[in-house]
């Protein structure tokens, strides 16, 4: 799950890095304006909608450090990836945190921006 008030934060240190209002980041990443003060303020939780915006406007932003904090911003964008392999070598933690609520990971589906998708599944 994610830590909604530090995912905020990690919001808002967005938009102070690259130096934008709510208004012009809302532009940048094509939501209305009241989206963005009502996840910052934690009146609304961010959509899957609303992050997968946020990171094709913003490729170097890592989603990894989006969602839970874990690696760094931004990301070097000098050499970009092609594959999903840097997602487990820049987020070595991931593997091993411990789930506490007794769920279990069983689906894991990436989605590419082209369209396509991969999708990886446990072999129970």
């Amino acid at each position: 799950m994610i830590d909604i008030t530090k995912f905020n934060s990690r919001l808002e240190k967005i938009i102070n890095y690259y130096e934008l209002s709510a208004s012009a980041f809302s532009e940048k990443i094509s939501v209305q304006r009241s989206s963005i003060s009502h996840i910052i303020s934690g009146r609304n939780k961010p959509s899957l909608d609303f992050i997968d915006k946020v990171i094709r406007a913003y490729p170097e932003i890592d989603l990894i450090w989006l969602l839970s904090g874990v690696g760094k911003f931004p990301l070097n964008t000098t050499h970009p990836q092609t594959s999903t392999e840097h997602l487990i070598s820049k987020s070595p933690s991931l593997v091993n945190v411990k789930n506490t609520r007794s769920e279990i990971i069983d689906r894991i589906v990436i989605f590419y921006q082209d369209g396509s998708f991969e999708n990886y599944t446990t072999n129970t």
